[in-house]
């Protein structure tokens, strides 16, 4: 019998998979908000907190999916009740501001007037000071004015004062009447804020005229 020499196999050189090779669609990242995420997260541990107490309980799936369900839900009416509270004591405040400002513009307004009424008047700034303001009992701000007449005959005066903050601001207004002043005399008079102001409050003598 005829021996046939021995020869060896060449091995086979494995082809190389690419990935155009293997019909797979590419995977496609899915993104979600940061607020469902967010709620996701908070309801999961709710609910799994829930789960591992009925389950040491002893209590069945649907019961403690129901328990919670009911605390995720008072969870979420707290937080509302809490948003709704917020957002009327910011509303609350913006309308308190929005009057005290339409409060002291009208005051302007009245003082403003009772000067520009004075027909013939004559300006009288320079006869008028203010000392240092102080509060009275009712928290309403109080100023000394001291009226001087340096003209040549008696005059009456009005006074528009202002109450400013720190900053200039004007918090209120009034005017004041003096009567008969005779000349080279001086006389007094106090002017009062219309209601009451906190903080530091400074006068400024807005107008006066003579007549």
């Amino acid at each position: 019998m005829d021996r046939q020499p021995l020869t060896r196999a060449t091995p086979r050189t494995p082809s190389r998979v690419t990935v155009q090779d293997l019909d797979v669609p590419p995977l496609r990242r899915q993104r979600r908000p940061v607020a469902a995420v967010l709620i996701a997260a908070v309801v999961g541990a709710v609910v799994g907190a829930a789960a591992l107490a009925g389950c040491s309980s002893g209590k069945s799936a649907s019961s403690v999916a129901s328990e919670a369900a009911s605390a995720v839900e008072k969870g979420a009416s707290a937080a509302a009740s809490a948003a709704s509270a917020l957002a009327s004591v910011v509303g609350g405040a913006g309308s308190a501001i929005a009057s005290v400002e339409a409060q002291a513009s009208a005051a302007v307004s009245a003082a403003s007037s009772a000067v520009a009424g004075i027909k013939g008047g004559l300006d009288a700034k320079g006869d008028v000071t203010a000392g240092p303001v102080t509060s009275g009992a009712d928290g309403k701000a109080q100023v000394q004015l001291t009226v001087t007449n340096h003209g040549q005959q008696s005059y009456r005066y009005v006074i528009q004062l202002n109450f400013t903050d720190e900053s200039g601001k004007v918090l209120d207004a009034t005017a004041v009447t003096v009567q008969d002043v005779a000349v080279g005399q001086s006389a007094q008079a106090t002017a009062q804020s219309n209601r009451g102001l906190s903080g530091t409050v400074k006068a400024d003598v807005a107008n006066a005229v003579r007549y």
